[in-house]
């Protein structure tokens, strides 16, 4: 067989599966968090987010809304030489390294729970 026919063949198959693959796939919440700052944050949007009031005065003072804490959780970096201890009540400690709307570094330090999560400060070094 000739390699333009074995070519031909080839990109047939190739569509048939992208095409598979994309019925497959397309309408389901998918998602590709392979790396642990990825899980970290995604599994701390996913879950119903609460503000201690410690950390209410703090985003006052800081001048960061909730729409900074959003983007941290979106964009920021996890520190996990201080994240991922374990507090009490069986929640574990995370430290998020994230910016403002004015593209001030802000440190988030988030608690979280099997159902929930907590934001018990908000510090601007």
């Amino acid at each position: 067989m000739r390699f333009r026919y074995r070519f031909a063949y080839y990109l047939i198959g190739f569509t048939l599966g992208l095409f598979f693959v994309t019925a497959v796939f397309i309408g389901k919440d998918t998602r590709c968090n392979y790396f642990p700052n990825a899980r970290v944050l995604n599994n701390l949007r996913t879950k119903p987010f609460e503000f201690s009031p410690k950390a209410i005065e703090q985003m006052k003072e800081c001048q960061v809304d909730s729409t900074d804490i959003k983007n941290s959780l979106t964009y920021g970096d996890v520190d996990f030489d201080k994240s991922n201890i374990a507090v009490e009540k069986g929640g574990k400690k995370y430290i998020i390294e994230g910016r403002n709307g004015k593209q001030q570094t802000i440190t988030l330090e988030v608690i979280n729970y099997e159902t929930r999560a907590v934001l018990t400060q908000v510090t601007k070094p």
